[in-house]
């Protein structure tokens, strides 16, 4: 971006102008989702099926507790960027100290309440003999690092808010290269197994997390700072209603995992969640862009609804429907090619296991074509302050339909099959209540 004008929340989008904005939201959705790939990759290839199973497993619980960073950054990026758009930045830097503050104070009392339960949860998830305590070796270490990985979730979002989506893309990068070095370090040339994953996980959390708070913590460039605020009831509530799509949507996704490595131990073992785990990879790089594309978006909708700025809202919407079909077709295509190589890199050391992958990946990423929309459609409401329907669209498609499938599906497709295709069926319905939702509301918003 050097050289090139500072892009504002107040301007005009074009297509470039909106992709160059939201590029860097995008690139720190992919680092922060590939924390887990990285740690997948070296403990599938240099510490063994079992541990990588184990790690699969536990991570579902793990990311229940990183949901109150996602629900802060999402709805209080709404919250302050309206703020912003009505003309009242004393007030958005009070109403953002506040939802900093109030992430710290969550933090610490989940991370004390997910090591208390980590065993229990673990066996709970279908964890026996050894795979008991290796999920617990590893999800202790990560949960010590949970209040930073909130924070650098949460100001992920902030960072476009105050119009540095570059920064907020560095301190991403740096997190994200941290993991891959120690992972490399502490698993590939110091063996230390599971333990130093999730040491390589958590420390690089640490780095994602205090980088930012240190630079949001006194007055800068941006719009953004740390001020001294009181507490105000109103504003955690409308933050947490209009993040609650994003909350429901994180909780949903931990528990139908859950529910697919139970499904899938049940019809295929110890290699059903070995395997699930290489998709899921896939899907949080693929899905990473989409949910990118939404944060990076969803503050320029947020300021100019503010600003009743309705020209731009169209203009807005048009061209991200646009952008998610286009996206959506190219992921299809890239995930059919990429599906085998992609798979091997993980478990090429045991051609069952490969092969069961490659098909679960190739039929499951059918549902990137459908995706975007979804995902892009519940933060589109989320920015214009309607949690209501968020938070209807995140619920029907990541819990309702996806339990419905995982539970109804397998019993009709053989094998494996149904489980790889319930998430396709899901989005495919959720696409219809999107559609409806975008439909029933432009006359309210005067977007179309």
């Amino acid at each position: 971006m050097i050289g090139m004008k500072r892009i504002q929340l107040s301007d005009h989008f074009t297509y470039g102008r909106l992709l160059r904005f939201v590029l860097p939201s995008i690139v720190m959705m992919i680092f922060t989702s590939i924390y887990t790939v990285v740690d997948g990759f070296f403990v599938s290839n240099y510490v063994g099926k079992i541990p990588f199973a184990a790690l699969n497993l536990i991570w579902p619980y793990l990311m229940l507790f990183g949901v109150v960073g996602f629900m802060v950054g999402t709805g209080g990026s709404a919250v302050v960027s309206r703020s912003l758009g009505e003309g009242k930045p004393d007030r958005a830097r009070q109403e953002f100290s506040l939802l900093v503050y109030f992430t710290i104070a969550a933090g610490v009392i989940l991370t004390i309440l997910g090591i208390l339960f980590m065993e229990p949860v673990a066996r709970l998830l279908g964890a026996e003999g050894e795979m008991v305590s290796l999920c617990v070796l590893y999800g202790n270490i990560i949960m010590a690092a949970q209040t930073t990985f909130m924070l650098q979730t949460m100001f992920q979002a902030f960072f476009v808010t105050a119009e540095k989506p570059q920064l907020g893309l560095a301190f991403t990068l740096a997190a994200g290269l941290t993991n891959m070095v120690l992972d490399w370090l502490l698993v590939a040339v110091f063996p230390l197994g599971l333990v130093g994953a999730a040491l390589a996980t958590a420390l690089s959390q640490v780095v994602g997390g205090i980088g930012p708070l240190l630079y949001f913590a006194r007055k800068n460039g941006s719009l953004l700072w740390l001020t001294k605020t009181a507490f105000n009831g109103r504003t955690l509530l409308q933050t947490c209603a209009n993040g609650s799509s994003e909350l429901m949507s994180n909780l949903s996704t931990s528990i139908v995992s859950a529910l697919y490595n139970l499904q899938l131990l049940r019809l295929a073992g110890e290699d059903g969640v070995a395997a699930y785990g290489v998709i899921m990879y896939a899907n949080f790089v693929f899905m990473a862009i989409f949910l990118g594309y939404s944060i990076g978006m969803a503050p320029v909708v947020g300021y100019h609804y503010g600003a009743g700025n309705t020209d731009e809202l169209k203009s807005l919407l048009k061209k991200s429907l646009v952008l998610m079909a286009v996206g959506g077709t190219v992921m299809l295509v890239l995930s059919q090619v990429l599906a085998e190589p992609l798979s091997r890199a993980f478990v090429g050391y045991d051609p069952g296991l490969l092969l069961l992958t490659v098909r679960g990946l190739r039929l499951f990423a059918v549902s990137f074509l459908l995706l975007g929309f979804n995902i892009f459609g519940s933060a589109f409401f989320t920015a214009l302050s309607n949690g209501a329907v968020s938070a209807a669209i995140s619920f029907l498609r990541t819990l309702l339909f996806q339990v419905a499938a995982i539970l109804i599906l397998p019993e009709i497709l053989p094998g494996a099959d149904g489980v790889w295709l319930s998430v396709v069926a899901a989005e495919a319905l959720a696409l219809v209540v999107t559609v409806y939702f975008l439909v029933k509301m432009k006359g309210k918003y005067q977007y179309a």
